[in-house]
């Protein structure tokens, strides 16, 4: 099968994250997915298949004869999608030749994809794409990274090519930061090892934001309104307030490369209590402690305005640049280039703006940088994916394996 098919099979399952469940998995369409891709594996023949009781899927490809001395290469994808955006019955469509124009995914609702708004698309004139209806997310983050460490692993079997031993696992709950949490490095037994979980076809990353989540907690006193001067503090306003305070222009929608931002995530409250989150992102490290600081301050200054304890921060660390765990084991990177480059893919460095199970992965001991999978426009209606695209990873991948 090609990576496109299995593709098509793993997004009819709702696997998104749900980071208020306090288990592993977090919700159980992401065990679906692994005995889906259990099945797969143990098909196709692979070593040692298994789904541990937090719903890791690990397996074994072993080395063929006169390669067992190598260094052994793991292959890493997640199998939650996010649970920002709704990801229950997925209707994808297939578009073949496609021609260049704006993309009409759901006319009766008017949802279009515009070339002007989303210039990539201009990359794949020509070819085969799939879109989703406009009412659901697609799910290339991340099965098609699923799809194409399948494909390529069926590949090498049915060609019987050479290769090392390689290792292969599935992730939960990477879209709520928890992909990494249960994940058994030493178990998992590999060298070195690259998540399949980027987007545009080429791109290879070993820099990823550090990241935190804040949640802040106004208390506020409710009394009546027609008796509340100079006794009501209406929370939400002052919420409002914290949420002015922060530097407007560090937001996702005005930073780009390696500028950091605040992104408020969530609102919801009444007079007498409200509740923000954000998460905070920063390639650098002290800007992102800095960042930190920042939000302290400002609730340090509020409370001083409207009491102690009216507004409380939380913020908690999420993960942490990978960059200096990769920076002494470049020869991974190396590797990946060529694997790119022999297939007629120029690889592009860039740092993620995001994370991935790669960078916690790092910290545990296993230098595990992050490989493109075709995707674009993660997380929402507009993401799509070309079938060349993921032809062609299987391919970088197959190249990988047999090279590493």
């Amino acid at each position: 099968m090609r990576a496109y098919e299995y593709f098509l099979n793993y997004i009819k399952i709702d696997s998104r994250s749900d980071e208020n469940s306090g288990k592993t998995p977090s919700s159980p369409g992401q065990l679906d997915v692994a005995r889906a891709v259990e099945a797969d594996l143990k098909r196709l023949g692979v070593s040692d298949v298994k789904v541990d009781d937090f719903g890791y899927v690990y397996a074994v490809l072993p080395a063929t004869l006169g390669r067992e001395s190598e260094k052994i290469m793991g292959l890493i994808a997640h199998m939650d999608t996010a649970p920002v955006f709704p990801g229950k019955n997925i209707n994808p469509s297939v578009i073949e030749k496609y021609d260049g124009s704006d993309i009409t995914l759901n006319a009766e609702q008017n949802i279009v994809m515009d070339r002007k708004t989303f210039p990539s698309l201009e990359k794949h004139i020509g070819q085969t794409l799939i879109v989703t209806d406009g009412t659901t997310l697609l799910g290339s983050d991340d099965k098609a990274g699923i799809a194409e460490i399948i494909a390529a692993t069926e590949s090498v079997i049915k060609d019987n090519l050479s290769h090392p031993e390689i290792k292969i696992a599935f992730t939960p709950d990477e879209e709520i930061g928890e992909g990494a949490e249960h994940f058994d490095v030493e178990g998992f037994g590999a060298d070195y090892a690259f998540t399949v979980d980027g987007g545009a076809i080429g791109e290879l990353e070993y820099e990823n934001f550090n990241a935190a989540g804040a949640t802040v907690t106004v208390h506020g006193n409710c009394i009546h309104p027609g008796e509340g001067k100079n006794r009501m503090k209406n929370s939400v306003l002052i919420a409002m307030e914290f949420a002015g305070m922060l530097p407007p222009e560090q937001t996702p929608a005005h930073t780009e490369g390696y500028e950091g931002f605040y992104h408020l995530t969530d609102m919801e409250g009444k007079e007498e209590q409200t509740v923000i989150k954000y998460i905070i992102r920063d390639h650098d490290k002290t800007n992102f402690e800095n960042r930190k600081q920042t939000m302290e301050r400002i609730a340090s200054y509020l409370n001083e305005k409207y009491g102690k304890n009216t507004v409380v921060v939380d913020i908690k660390d999420s993960y942490y640049n990978m960059r200096e765990k990769i920076l002494p084991h470049m020869d991974i990177i190396d590797k990946a280039k060529k694997a790119f480059t022999d297939n007629g893919v120029e690889p592009e460095v860039v740092p993620v703006r995001g994370g991935t199970d790669g960078a916690r992965i790092s910290y545990m001991g296993l230098p595990c940088p992050n490989l493109s999978t075709g995707g674009h426009n993660f997380h929402a209606k507009f993401e799509y994916i070309a079938i060349e695209d993921m032809d062609k990873m299987t391919e970088v991948l197959v190249s990988l394996v047999t090279n590493a």
